[in-house]
């Protein structure tokens, strides 16, 4: 799953405010807010877990395993973690602990599918999610004072741990000396915590036993520490490992299954992509796309640096190898597929998301501006299905909010027209997500006093209150907080260009007002969205102001008359429709 670049504006709404959340984008995407959508990944890096005793425990989580793997047969799957359950139960017997049967022991540790033979990278995902859920768990039942299942939970992840770095050790090519001493450390940590553990369950006394779960604490914490550094060292080496096959090689084969293989590191999480930026990915991918040898593969490669790109160490090494500018002659250049220049608008959303406070000191963007903003419009133009028209818009939406002169670029290039008509095509404009990006970009050009007459003459009032009705499909967060989003947006549009008398009693001509006034005193029509609520609040005084004669006199005292806050307070607490 993609992470999207998202444009974001409204603070309280953080990445979902102005975000991109595209189902039909390369990134599928399930949920609007900033931690993701779809199946929730665990990042890999600290995690800061409390524990007793006033201790934490640094745990370094790794990537959930997909739900679609564990929907296999049952046997297989049992066939294909046998190793890893019968070591355990095997270290069990040999030091005559019994297997516990309690209900929350079943199925702990079934993972779906397995590492190929010889695979370093995916013995290490698989093993370290083991390791991570086990830390987690240990910590859990700490809490709880239930010795005995912290004791055999500790011996099972000694288990893991040996077989983690015996595993890793036969099949990677290398090994460093600071990664032996830290596995050294580990493989000490995790016997010093069985035996304080096993320790504990021969302890009645429970002041003693308290000043132990305290040194338990303690132990569980460094262990943490000391297997988040292995695991940041081996991921490390497989990384540059990769990285260095994609700069050396020559063959395409060779260079494409390399690249699939980063694009799926970039997928686990922000940490990977700092260590793929860091050890030379972003270099070596632009490499890659400055090759006309390799031009088939250029879509792949730019996938995975919007996908590394999601962190600031990708975009400072973006900008290091003058990587806007490679973006630019391939989204200018007709001669690249619709595929390859959708793949750039997709890097180009990612770097001028303005929810990534690094992406704004992107100065040599400025100068490759108007060529991009010029690039996207055509293919927002000529786009040949959704994903393509939703990538595009989407970067120029962030652009709109990237730099001020962007809008009046659009202006320029008859922006309005295309995105307006662009609505009215089912195979282009068919999602909320992609409406979202189109009145983002309509709101930040309405600021400009010249942008009303152009939606006037493009009929553009008519989709904005079709806007202010949009509802969702399907009834997921994600497409419900899109509808939010695209409201809220149309609102804000509304009331921008009813500083003009002419658009305001257009609008007014057009029902606005009433569909405003159903939006105010309706929670289920905004979904009890706030940020629908004030939007439509202010475009509805802006109304007024112009034409007080729409409105009834109840209207007017409850939702003009007040102060902002007063009306606010009002409607936000209504729990039925007046209107």
């Amino acid at each position: 799953m993609r992470r999207p670049p998202g444009n974001a504006e409204v603070a309280s709404e953080g990445r979902g405010g102005w975000g991109l959340w595209g189902q039909q984008a390369s990134w599928r995407l399930g949920c609007a807010g900033p931690d993701g959508c779809g199946q929730a990944l665990l990042k890999i890096g600290i995690n800061m877990m409390a524990l007793p005793g006033g201790h934490s425990l640094d745990v370094a989580p790794l990537p959930g395993q997909p739900l679609h793997l564990m929907q296999v047969d049952s046997v297989q799957r049992w066939m294909e973690d046998l190793k890893l359950m019968t070591e355990c139960e095997c270290m069990c017997i040999l030091q005559a602990k019994p297997i516990s049967l309690e209900e929350d022991t079943q199925g702990d540790l079934i993972l779906a599918g397995g590492p190929g033979p010889g695979d370093p990278l995916q013995l290490l995902l698989k093993r370290g999610w083991v390791i991570s859920t086990e830390l987690r768990r240990i910590g859990q039942k700490l809490a709880q004072d239930r010795w005995a299942r912290v004791h055999s939970m500790s011996v099972r992840l000694t288990c893991h741990a040996r077989s983690m770095v015996s595993e890793y050790s036969a099949a990677s090519r290398t090994s460093s000396q600071e990664m032996g001493q830290v596995e050294k450390l580990l493989m000490e940590k995790c016997s010093e915590l069985s035996a304080v553990t096993e320790r504990c369950l021969q302890v009645e006394n429970e002041h003693v036993l308290k000043s132990m779960k305290a040194c338990v604490s303690e132990t569980l914490s460094t262990l943490g520490q000391h297997f988040g550094q292995l695991l940041e060292l081996a991921l490390t080496q497989e990384v540059q490992a990769l990285v260095r096959k994609i700069d050396a090689s020559d063959n395409l084969y060779t260079t494409e299954s390399t690249t699939g293989n980063l694009f799926s590191l970039t997928q686990e999480g922000a940490p990977l992509c700092r260590i793929i930026a860091k050890e030379g990915g972003v270099v070596a991918l632009f490499k890659v796309c400055r090759q006309d040898s390799f031009r088939c593969l250029y879509p792949q490669a730019l996938r995975t640096l919007a996908s590394i790109c999601c962190v600031e160490e990708g975009v400072h090494q973006l900008e290091k190898v003058d990587g806007v500018l490679c973006l630019a002659n391939i989204l200018t250049d007709d001669s690249h597929s619709e595929a390859t220049r959708a793949e750039a608008a997709a890097v180009v959303a990612q770097v001028t998301s303005p929810h990534l406070p690094f992406t704004q000191h992107l100065s040599s963007f400025l100068e490759s501006m108007e060529e991009i903003v010029t690039a996207l419009i055509k293919l927002c133009q000529e786009a040949s299905s959704g994903e393509v028209f939703l990538l595009a818009s989407a970067a120029l939406a962030n652009i709109t909010f990237f730099d001020t002169m962007a809008c009046e670029m659009l202006l320029q290039l008859n922006a309005v027209r295309v995105l307006l008509e662009a609505c009215s095509d089912k195979q282009r404009v068919d999602t909320p997500y992609t409406r979202d990006q189109i009145v983002t970009i309509l709101a930040n050009m309405s600021m400009l006093e010249q942008c009303a007459s152009d939606i006037i003459q493009e009929n553009g009032l008519q989709l904005i209150l079709g806007m202010l009705s949009e509802k969702p499909r399907s009834g997921t967060p994600a497409e419900v907080a899109a509808c939010e989003r695209v409201q809220q947006k149309a609102a804000v549009t509304l009331a921008r260009l009813c500083r003009d008398p002419v658009v305001a009693r257009e609008a007014v001509r057009l029902s606005c007002m009433s569909r405003l006034i159903e939006l105010c005193r309706s929670p289920t029509e905004r979904n009890s969205s706030d940020a629908v609520l004030v939007a439509c609040l202010a475009a509805l005084r802006r109304l007024a102001g112009v034409c007080p004669d729409g409105l009834q006199d109840s209207d007017f005292q409850q939702l003009v008359q007040p102060r902002l806050v007063d009306s606010f307070l009002l409607c936000s607490n209504m729990e039925e429709s007046f209107v």
